[in-house]
């Protein structure tokens, strides 16, 4: 119900923002993209964790381990990258609004979603680079949901000591540059905004809160597990379960019921598709031909 849940929840964001021409914005273009990467995120491990669920002897192929590495560095490092591309777009709109249509048009939108992609392809890239050689004679079981870098690697027949090192700076590098550019696009935009009236400010805030919110949800758990790598704590899983499950189900509670217009257009959407009545005749309709 969650993976659903999450499924229609993103969807909804995106199908709202190419609907309703007055979300045609820069925002709303890097969030609905945001978005379509939470679905992914979703969806590289969840189905696969949700059936061995169902059955007694929970299997993986080596190849299809290697395919959840790489997807989740892919996803996750290009949700790192549009997440600056989302606190750029806010310190242009605030810090520099008679700019703003110049700066952040179109074709740099275009650009940015390019960026954080190819960012998160070379991020894995380099990622399964240093796994994909390593000799594996068992014992062959994860201790975890899904396979990931720190806990493959112990798998080895060999001293991975030096790689577990050079995976751990790889993803390091990564997240510390991008959180530390998150803060700094942060404080100036806080900053700027102070010595302004308290309308901007409360109207910055509120946007700012959604933002820092989704950072703080999305690079909490990955700091945690790469900051200690070595050790097999077992709130690794319900962190690992969090960032693939929870925070693509709270990015779109959190944008969508924070923010006006969002909710706006999907009032139209609703009133435009699903009109007064018409959800009662249908469950009418359907409960009818199954009595019958």
């Amino acid at each position: 119900m969650l993976y659903l849940s999450i499924l229609l929840g993103n969807f909804l964001i995106i199908l709202t923002v190419n609907s309703d021409p007055r979300l045609h914005t820069p925002m709303y273009f890097l969030l609905a993209n945001l978005s379509f990467i939470d679905v992914c995120v979703a969806s590289f491990a969840t189905p696969k964790m949700i059936a061995d669920l169902l059955v007694e002897h929970k299997t993986i192929s080596f190849n299809a381990c290697l395919a959840q590495i790489f997807f989740v560095h892919l996803f996750t490092g290009g949700e790192m990258v549009l997440l600056v591309s989302m606190a750029y777009d806010r310190y242009v709109a605030i810090c520099k609004p008679l700019h703003y249509t110049t700066i952040m048009s179109r074709r740099v939108c275009i650009i940015l979603v390019i960026i954080s992609w190819c960012v998160g392809f070379i991020h894995t890239t380099s990622q399964l680079a240093f796994t994909v050689d390593l000799p594996f004679c068992g014992p062959n079981q994860v201790d975890s949901f899904f396979c990931d870098l720190p806990l493959v690697t112990k798998l080895a027949c060999t001293d991975t000591y030096v790689v577990s090192l050079l995976i751990v700076a790889d993803s390091g590098f990564l997240s510390l540059s991008s959180f530390l550019l998150l803060v700094v696009s942060y404080t100036v935009i806080l900053l700027t905004v102070r010595k302004r009236s308290s309308a901007s400010m409360a109207k910055a805030r509120s946007t700012l809160t959604a933002h820092i919110t989704v950072v703080t949800l999305f690079f909490g758990p990955c700091i945690f597990i790469y900051v200690w790598p070595f050790s097999s704590y077992s709130v690794d899983k319900v962190l690992a379960v969090f960032y693939t499950v929870f925070t693509p189900i709270l990015n779109p509670v959190i944008y969508s019921l924070r923010n006006k217009e969002v909710k706006a257009a999907m009032s139209k959407l609703k009133s435009r598709y699903l009109k007064p009545g018409q959800v009662s005749t249908l469950i009418r309709n359907a409960l009818f031909l199954e009595t019958k």
